[in-house]
């Protein structure tokens, strides 16, 4: 199923109009891959354009002030997407987290290429580059930069790939982190990536209600099965409350996984539209597991899952109760 390296960047060369998109709420490794690849393309002298699904999250605005990153509207991009001669989604290899793009993405004639990190992807694109064993979707592309531009990247391309890697692997702490990926991020910083900058724009920006809504969380974490599994839920009340959005919880399963004996982490987030469940685990617990148990996916140790509908203790109840056996 994967293409090779060197034809997607053949693809990349030939082609002159180019639409890039990611997940939906698209996280730090979906803009960055994207703002990257796309500020390369435009480098070439191609026609790039940038859409999503949801808006991009405040904490990478700073990416977005280097390539514009749009929210999708039918009536001004339909015909973008339609008159594509290539396709590109990043950090996601199945069409039903494109949302509202799915349709435009799946009926153009445009060549459809998806370059990701993630498990068993679904029968959309044309091409896949896929990679299980990347830290994120922004080490493909910087692999896929180096063979199209070489190791030197402008300041703006290193920073955006910098964001990529470093939200993906947790500030470099989980376990596909290498040497290798180190190296990568030395060349980024030879680049003209600022480590401390980035790190204070994504990590030391909080509001006064994303600290109030996890104090609220932290307030009301539980622990099953001797303490080897921590599950928390975030309601809308919850949110309204603190006038807090869903990406305000990003990277709140840390919390929950910083405890000591804790051998699995679920973090339940109600939504207007139903509940999202995050699952991390460490070492050999597929967490990916119980996350297909309930209609999700994603890496051994970190996977996601959305149920359009139930309430939340009922959920948390069967997903508790599912987990035993994974802990």
């Amino acid at each position: 199923m994967n293409s090779s390296l060197k034809s997607i960047v053949a693809l990349l060369q030939t082609h002159r109009k180019f639409v890039l998109t990611s997940h939906v709420n698209p996280d730090g490794d979906g803009i960055g891959s994207e703002v990257a690849l796309a500020l390369a393309l435009r480098d070439a002298g191609k026609s790039v354009t940038v859409l999503n699904h949801s808006p991009t999250p405040a904490v990478y605005d700073f990416l977005a002030a280097d390539c514009p990153v749009r929210v999708f509207q039918p009536a001004r991009d339909a015909e973008t997407v339609a008159s594509a001669d290539v396709i590109l989604v990043l950090d996601t290899n199945h069409p039903d987290r494109l949302r509202s793009l799915r349709g435009p993405v799946e009926e153009s004639r445009a060549v459809k290429i998806c370059i990701d990190h993630h498990l068993e992807p679904g029968p959309f694109a044309d091409h896949y580059l896929i990679d299980e064993n990347a830290t994120s979707t922004g080490e493909i592309i910087y692999r896929i930069l180096q063979t199209m531009i070489g190791k030197v990247l402008s300041p703006p391309i290193a920073a955006a790939l910098y964001t990529a890697i470093l939200t993906d692997t947790g500030s470099f702490r989980y376990p596909r982190v290498t040497a290798d990926t180190h190296e990568i991020i030395a060349q980024l910083i030879r680049c003209g990536a600022d480590p401390v900058r980035i790190y204070s724009l994504v990590y030391e920006r909080w509001t006064d209600g994303r600290i109030h809504l996890l104090g609220e969380m932290l307030a009301k974490l539980r622990t099953a099965w001797g303490g080897a599994l921590a599950y928390v839920s975030v309601t809308r009340d919850m949110l309204a409350r603190t006038g807090t959005l869903e990406e305000d919880t990003d990277n709140f399963t840390s919390y929950l996984m910083s405890i000591d004996g804790v051998r699995a982490g679920i973090l339940f987030l109600e939504l207007a539209d139903g509940v999202k469940i995050s699952f991390r685990s460490r070492g050999e617990i597929p967490i990916n597991e119980l996350a297909k148990e309930f209609g999700g996916n994603g890496h051994k140790n970190a996977a996601g899952a959305r149920l359009p509908s139930g309430s939340v203790p009922e959920i948390e109840t069967l997903v508790v109760t599912a987990a035993r056996k994974y802990v």
